[in-house]
């Protein structure tokens, strides 16, 4: 057993693998086999560990210099259940969750479950060992809650093996390339969908064990598709049997105005190593132990600026804690992909660190998505004055690596679903939702889709339901659901799409004034000079030889109408299209394109 000092690291907010020596491993002492225990906890009067192994009696624990308390028992085994008991400078005691323990006992219960991390052998590695931030490939996100994805009729979770089977072969219909799993971290309560965290060592034992999870891990390696893990490091739960007080005293948390969140959580004090090393190693962690290929960093914004909020000015200590997280995550796993949630206009998140960048690897465009369902959700008679809601992607879009999402914040909490949002009759809520989707696969960016949007959800996303697959049944929920596959396909085999997409010679505006009859149109060019041309009708309206001005003579084959019988539209099939002699706007040559209402096309030129 390793009683000797946490590494200076640990203190200065460098270490990555504190869950090593910290919380609760298999050691022997004296040649007794049992467990070790450790909790840092500097301002703690006494601390003991209690559980199964001791009738639940109190092992007092020894502490060192820099606040790190110890012990042994032999009597402990795995599947065990323990807490901590933390007597503060008051005299109070409280019992508290293991900060670093592996697995928990299931809500409502809050008990730490002694459980050895090494115990699953994964066989991924080729998987692994080509893994990439995929800036030239393509990066197709299905963003996923476990417990909601389906459910037995009883309404019983799916276990992590029961998901791996249903779940893997509708991704590779869809041709999704990753699942983003909403955070996994054991959280008390299901409504705050994981945000609030009070084991971040801790895989939820909602759906099974550490090692089964791991086998879930292992199983979307094999079949193709990485993992990126939802990761919350700016605010955790209030919970007083978790870290919240947890030596008697604000110990994780600030100490201040700013100790609470907007949610009702406590802020991470990111000005203390060992705070820092704590959150660094629970990132780490995922991608250490489960083999994760990556994370989506929760609320960033939070932690560029006081409280999300610009005029309380920069948390300096915070962006620190980012960018030293980040390039020692990268350092690790160089393969691994870190995209930020942030809604700021904050420069460089996504540049290197030693440029002076945050060192993300994305960023989520934010702004294109309230813009696109602005525009898509307007009555069409207001639509040109929000025309340019829709290009004013582009005048930022080379600022940063974005990613497009559509995720669960956009259908919950009565702002309707993707489908719902949509303007106009029931018809015309597909025609435009198939058209919103289409313009998300043409346009620039990474993309992320929320589970249920594929399949066109009426009723607002629910952790305590799960999806309604019987929607499946109905045509015009079929069709829409068809052409998410087609265009997951589309976006898998087309370079255009995905290769060279942050360069600004690789995307063209052909028509971006037309706001009164509400018509898009871009070129998007591959490697080696192919080109796709991306044609919007954002009115229900037909046009008739609708002029597209182009350089150069070519001819438009179509690939793709959006409302083609097959995806239940009544869009007459597009045909080869010649461009004439004659433009404007320094164009030489145009297209005359035959556009149906509230329809998108996608044509190659050759």
């Amino acid at each position: 057993m390793d009683f000797s000092p946490m590494p200076p690291e640990f203190h200065t907010g460098t270490c990555f693998d504190a869950y090593r020596r910290l919380g609760a491993h298999p050691a022997s002492e004296n040649g007794q086999a049992g467990w070790q225990f450790r909790i840092w906890a500097p301002g703690a009067a006494r601390v003991q560990v209690m559980g199964d192994f001791s009738g639940w009696q109190g092992i007092d624990l020894e502490k060192d210099t820099a606040g790190v308390w110890s012990g042994f028992s032999a009597d402990a085994m795995q599947g065990q259940f323990y807490k901590f008991n933390i007597q503060g400078q008051n005299g109070s005691w409280m019992l508290h969750t293991d900060p670093y323990g592996f697995f928990t006992e299931l809500r409502p219960g809050s008990a730490s479950v002694l459980w050895d991390i090494g115990g699953f052998s994964f066989d991924d590695g080729e998987f692994c060992a080509h893994r990439s931030q995929r800036y030239d490939q393509p990066l197709n996100i299905y963003e996923l809650h476990a417990g909601s994805w389906m459910r037995h009729p009883d309404g019983r979770w799916y276990t992590w093996a029961e998901l791996s089977a249903a779940l893997l072969p509708w991704l590779l219909e869809h041709h999704y390339n990753f699942l983003e799993l909403l955070p996994l971290s054991e959280h008390p309560f299901d409504g705050s969908w994981g945000y609030q965290v009070t084991g971040y060592f801790s895989v939820t034992s909602r759906y099974g064990s550490p090692d089964e999870f791991a086998a879930f891990v292992n199983s979307c390696h094999r079949a193709g598709i990485g993992i990126l893990m939802d990761f919350v490091p700016v605010h955790f739960a209030v919970n007083a049997d978790a870290l919240a007080l947890l030596d008697g005293g604000p110990l994780y948390e600030y100490d201040s105005d700013v100790g609470t969140s907007e949610w009702g959580s406590h802020n991470f004090n990111l000005y203390r190593g060992e705070v820092r090393s704590f959150l660094a190693s629970a990132a780490a962690f995922w991608l250490d132990v489960y083999h994760c290929d990556g994370l989506r960093m929760d609320a960033v914004s939070r932690a560029i600026y006081w409280q999300g909020d610009s005029r309380r000015g920069i948390n300096r200590g915070a962006l620190e804690f980012l960018q030293t997280m980040n390039q020692g995550l990268h350092d690790r796993w160089p393969g691994a992909i870190l995209t930020a949630e942030d809604s700021t206009a904050f420069l460089k998140v996504t540049a290197p660190v030693q440029y002076e960048g945050l060192g993300f690897d994305y960023k989520w465009d934010m702004g294109w998505m309230h813009d696109t369902l602005d525009y898509f959700s307007a009555p069409f008679s207001q639509r040109p004055s929000l025309y340019h809601s829709v290009t004013f992607s582009m005048t930022y879009f080379y600022n940063e690596l974005y990613l497009l999402p559509f995720s669960h914040d956009e259908v919950v909490h009565g702002k309707h679903t993707i489908l719902d949002k949509m303007w106009g009759s029931y018809e015309q809520k597909f025609a435009q939702a198939r058209l919103l989707y289409f313009y998300m696969t043409a346009h620039p960016g990474k993309k992320l889709n929320f589970m249920g949007n594929e399949i066109g959800m009426f009723r607002e996303w629910d952790e305590d339901r799960e999806m309604d697959w019987g929607l499946l049944g109905y045509p015009a929920h079929r069709g829409l659901n068809l052409l998410c596959r087609r265009l997951g396909e589309l976006y898998a085999c087309l370079p255009e799409l995905y290769c060279g997409e942050y360069h600004p010679a690789r995307f063209e505006w052909l028509v971006c004034e037309a706001k009164d009859e509400g018509v898009f149109a871009f070129l998007r060019t591959g490697p080696k000079g192919s080109r796709l041309l991306a044609v919007l009708n954002t009115q229900p309206v037909s046009r008739q030889g609708y002029p597209v001005c182009i350089n150069g003579r070519c001819r438009a084959v179509p690939i793709l109408c959006t409302g083609s019988p097959e995806f239940g539209g009544d869009a007459p099939a597009p045909h080869p299209v010649d461009a004439g002699e004659g433009g404007v706007w320094g164009k030489t040559h145009t297209l005359h394109l035959d556009l149906a209402p509230l329809c998108g096309y996608l044509y190659r030129l050759e």
